[in-house]
Parts: C-alpha cells; sequence; structure tokens
C-alpha cells in the first residue's frame, strides 16, 4: 500500500466544510430571496406605505364630506351652502350672475 493518509479520512475533511458552506448558502439566500425574506418584507413595506398615504387621502376627502354633509343638516342648515347646492344641482343663477362651477370638490 502507499504511503500517506487514507482516501476517506480526507474526503471527510473536506466534505464537512464543503456541506457547511453548502447549508449556510442555502439559508442565506432563502434569507434574501425567500417569501418572508429581506426583498418581500421590502416590497411589503413599500405597499404598506402606499396603501398609508391612499388611507390619508380617502379620510381628508370622507372629512371634507362630511363636513359638507353637517351644513345640511336641519339641525344646523347652513342657508348659504344650501343655496349653493341648489345653484350647483339645478344650474340657477339670477340675471347678471356668473356661476363657477368647481370641477374638483376636495379641500
Amino acid at each position: 500500500m502507499a504511503i500517506g493518509t487514507d482516501p476517506t479520512k480526507k474526503a471527510k475533511q473536506v466534505l464537512a466544510p464543503l456541506l457547511g458552506a453548502a447549508l449556510v448558502t442555502y439559508f442565506a439566500y432563502h434569507a434574501v430571496q425567500g417569501d418572508r425574506g429581506l426583498l418581500a418584507w421590502w416590497q411589503l413595506r413599500q405597499q404598506m406605505d402606499a396603501a398609508e398615504i391612499e388611507l390619508a387621502s380617502i379620510k381628508a376627502e370622507r372629512d371634507y364630506l362630511e363636513n359638507m354633509i353637517s351644513l345640511l343638516r336641519p339641525e344646523n342648515l347652513d342657508l348659504d351652502m344650501l343655496d349653493e347646492q341648489t345653484r350647483r344641482v339645478l344650474a340657477f343663477a339670477q340675471p347678471g350672475e356668473y356661476l363657477i362651477i368647481p370641477t374638483d370638490h376636495t379641500p
């Protein structure tokens, strides 16, 4: 027989670090690219930010509409608001008056 180390012992010495490196690479890849990885978290965070901006816009529009509705309730009826809404809906105007109808109703 040849003088030197046993081939199986040498293979075990090389195989253990390769297996460890493969496991570390596998878990690192899935920590970044997986369904719950860093990239998925980042995309989810962007979607949440966009949804929060849209929610703030919708809340502002809702507050505006609630304010407009409260001005038309019988207990605190604003006659100027009633007149404005009537003229807008029915397109009534006095002679010599100009109607300026805004296209956007948000504040």
